[in-house]
Formats: C-alpha cells, structure tokens, sequence
C-alpha cells in the first residue's frame, strides 16, 4: 500500500457511497412496471441520456488503463475515438429511425425480425456473456486503485464496490441509472480536468520541461503507419475503432437502451451526439495524461517498486502526489467512472435475458410484478457473477488488453448479424447457423491459436488480438454473403 487516505478523503467516499444507495431507494418507487425499471418511461432528457451514453464508454478503463497504456506505449487507443464521427452519423441516418419506429426495448427484436429467432438468441446471449466480462474488468481496475489507500485485501475491496452497485441498481431501475450516471459524470469530469492541470504544471514548469522526456521518445505517436495487422499500427486501431463503434451504437443494448429512454426520435440522436463530443476531448486527455505521468516520472521522481504495469502508475501518483481532501475527489471520480458503466451494464442485462429468454420462450403472459422481481434479480445475479471473474483478473498484466479481447470474443459475431440485418439479407435457417459457427470458429483460432509449439506453427494466428471482433464479423459477412447469392442463383 503506497498511500493512506486522510479522514477527510473517507469521509468523502462514504457520503458518494451514501448518496448512491439514497438515490436507488427514491427512485424504487418509481421502478414499480418493467418499463419504467428498464426505459424510465421513456421520460429521460436528451442531455441526460447522452451523459449517460458517454459514462458508458468512459468509465474506469478509460480512467487507469487508457493512462496506463500511453504510458507503456504511445496515443495509439485516440484513433478509436476519432473513428466515433462517421459511425454517429451512419447509427442516426438508419439505425436509430427503424429502432423508435418499432419502439424497441431490446435490440436483439431487431435481429429476429430481419433473420429469425437465431439471430436473436446468439446475439442476445453472446451480450450477456460480454457484459460480465465488462464488469469484471472494472470493478478490478476501480479496486486496483482504492488498494492503493486502505488496508484492505484487493478482493475485499471489489466486494465492496460490486455490492454497492448491485443495491442502487437493483433498486431504482433505469432511472436510477441515469441519474447517478449523470451525478457521476460531473464528478469525473471535475476529477480528469484536476489532475490534467496538476500534471501540466509539474511537466511544463522550467527549467525542467519534463514534457521533453515524452517527445524524445515519440510518445504523442498514434502508432505505425504500416500494413501489417499483426502489431498496433493506426490500420489496425482504425478497424478496431469502426467496428466496435458500430457494434456499440447499433447492436449493443448497453449503449441502445440509454437513448431509447428518451422521448423522441430527435432526442435519441441528439443523446448520442452529445454523448460522443464529450467523450473524445476526454479521451484525449486520458491519453495526455497517461503521456504526462511517463514524463513527470522518467525526469527524477520514483515509481515505487510495487509499481510494474502501466495500469498501477496513475493510482500511485494520486496516492504520492495530490493533497489532502483531493485525493478523496479523484478517488470518487474514479469510483463514479466505474459505478456509472457496471449499473447499466446489470440493467441491460436484466433486460435482455426477460425480454429475449424468459418472456420470449418460457412465459409471455408474465405479470408485471413477476416481470420486476426477475430484473431485480437478475441484476443481483451478474452483479455477483461479475465480482467473481473481477476476482480471477487480479493477475491480468494489462487491464485495456484483457478488455479489447473479451470484446472481441463475446461481441464479434453480433456486429455481422446487425449488418445482415440492416441490408436486409436473406438467409435460411441453416445458413444463418452455419455463418454464426464460422464467425464463432474465426474468433476462437484468433483467440487461442497462438504461441504453439513448432510442429504446429503452421496454425498460429499472427493477427493483433484486439481484431477478433472484427475477424468473425468478416467471416460472418462473407459466409452469408456467398450463401446469399447461392441461393439466389438456384431460383
């Protein structure tokens, strides 16, 4: 432990706590329909909802391991956010029209429409799988930093913060959220911009000038401009960024579930906007930061020898160097950053699996009393089942790239069905099944075939990991593609 937090900074932790389980208990009144736990009625602001979005993808990935990676390597993770633009534009010309024309809930509807109830039960149940992934991810990064201040064993922390969660959210449905995403997102706001300004100061100040140390080593560099696939170069993060953009804004019930909250058509593209144009300046000055810690640290101040990835070196910073009563406030930030995705990642998977299993296959006529006690169990369900794999990540070496590969797992294969589905490509039954299983075979040789011994190099996969998403989304297209026009042939 590098650092103690001062009983201020507790004190500050315990009331943001406090705050967070008195808003999910004032909105449980008003979660008593599954509408309102899962959309809020339709009664969200656009600005509110965009906040919310935004939270979404800004949560404590982006606050410890974004710094962490462009301090290990350079500003590579930006070319993600700037592929965001053309993506909005494509999601509201044609996505977000037909979803509030047919007043979905849950996007996989979407996919059983256009391609058959296949389509609907892979997706929806890849998503499920995904979002305990996600969660697990950051609640082992918002405890990694936390470790750094209290006394307490790391496990006991993710503890802690999941249960915190599950209780708000379990309580107060989407509204609930919302709400705190919106709380949330002030205070991380506030947090990022503090340290980015205490961080200028140390490296700018002369006659030092310890930003030198970054630009000596090319540190700003958004990476290669090679074509190989097999490193991060910008062609790879360029692909990366449009696919899990796409699969993000159109097919994934996290980020789609936010925006129909609101009330309009106009509200729910105008959510998604605001959304993206706060989100990547913000990206920005992750990365800036990240850059920053490497200067300000490669210029005579000391990593403590407990510091050994990237992911470790914000938190200890925070912990050596903000003042008394600040601290407290990064610490929320971050907590904020990490409460604010795992909520929304609970009740969209609480949605999917009433709306797409129980009441889809099991029980259509389910009351709405039955319909609530289900969502609120299952968020207490994934909550739990994410603190146990946050448990298992304990030993991860980068925290970013153990996400970038569960996206691409879980979330690669969908992305190519929602494509299917927007052009309208027909397939039988068994075609779809047979394009799902070679996107499926796609994402596990690029996943698992690496590092073999000689006798079976021939096998290995070169390609970058994070690519996987878009690998089975390729095979998927392409598999459907041919199939498609076989069919069309025989006619």
């Amino acid at each position: 432990m590098t650092g103690r937090l001062h009983p201020l900074d507790i004190g500050m932790l315990f009331l943001y706590a406090t705050v967070l389980v008195g808003m999910g208990i004032y909105y449980f009144r008003k979660s008593k329909t599954s509408a309102q736990f899962m959309v809020a009625d339709r009664s969200i602001p656009a600005w509110a909802a965009g906040l919310a979005v935004m939270s979404a993808y800004t949560s404590s990935i982006s606050y410890i391991a974004t710094p962490g990676k462009a301090f290990d390597d350079n500003w590579h993770p930006f070319i993600f956010s700037l592929c965001i633009p053309p993506v909005v534009l494509l999601v509201n010309r044609f996505v977000i029209p037909y979803y509030r024309k047919m007043k979905m809930i849950s996007v996989y509807q979407f996919l059983e429409e256009r391609l058959g109830s296949y389509g609907r039960i892979y997706a929806a149940f890849s998503f499920v799988l995904y979002m305990i992934g996600r969660v697990a991810v950051i609640l082992y990064l918002a405890s990694l930093l936390l470790y750094t201040f209290v006394p307490w064993d790391i496990a006991i922390i993710i503890l802690v913060i999941g249960l915190v969660t599950i209780v708000y959210t379990m309580l107060g449905g989407m509204e609930a959220v919302i709400w705190t995403d919106v709380m949330q997102s002030a205070i991380m706001i506030i947090g990022i911009l503090f340290c980015a300004v205490s961080l200028t100061i140390a490296v700018f100040s002369k006659p030092d000038f310890l930003i030198h140390n970054a630009l000596a080593v090319n540190k700003f560099s958004l990476g290669s401009v090679g074509l190989s696939l097999s490193s991060r170069t910008i062609w790879v993060m360029i692909i990366y960024g449009v696919t899990e953009n796409l699969r993000n804004l159109m097919a994934d019930q996290n980020y789609v579930q936010k925006y129909a909250s609101v009330a309009t058509e106009a509200e729910a593209k105008r959510s998604v906007w605001i959304a993206m144009l706060i989100y990547i300046p913000l990206t920005a000055i992750f990365l800036y930061i990240g850059t920053a810690l490497f200067a300000f640290y490669s210029g005579g101040a000391q990593l403590g020898p407990e510091i050994t990835k990237g992911d470790q070196v914000f938190p200890y910073y925070i912990a050596t160097q903000l003042p008394i009563g600040l601290k407290g406030l990064i610490i929320a930030a971050i907590l904020a950053a990490a409460m604010s995705t795992i909520d929304s990642a609970l009740n969209c998977s609480a949605t999917v699996l009433l709306l797409d299993f129980y009441k889809r296959y099991f029980k259509p006529d389910i009351s709405e009393k039955s319909s609530v006690r289900i969502l609120r169990g299952v968020s207490l369900l994934w909550g739990a089942l994410g603190i146990v794999f946050a448990l298992l990540m304990i030993r991860a070496q980068s925290a970013l790239d153990v996400w970038w590969e569960i996206s691409g797992i879980f979330g690669g294969g969908i992305l190519g069905l929602f494509l299917l589905g927007l052009f309208r490509v027909k397939l039988h039954v068994w075609q779809g099944v047979v394009s799902v299983a070679v996107s499926i075979a796609l994402i596990s040789w690029g996943t698992f075939a690496r590092n073999l011994p000689p006798s079976a190099e021939w096998l290995a996969c070169t390609i970058d990991p994070i690519l996987m998403g878009a690998l089975g989304t390729a095979g998927l297209l392409l598999t459907a593609t041919l199939f498609h026009f076989s069919t069309n042939r025989t006619k």
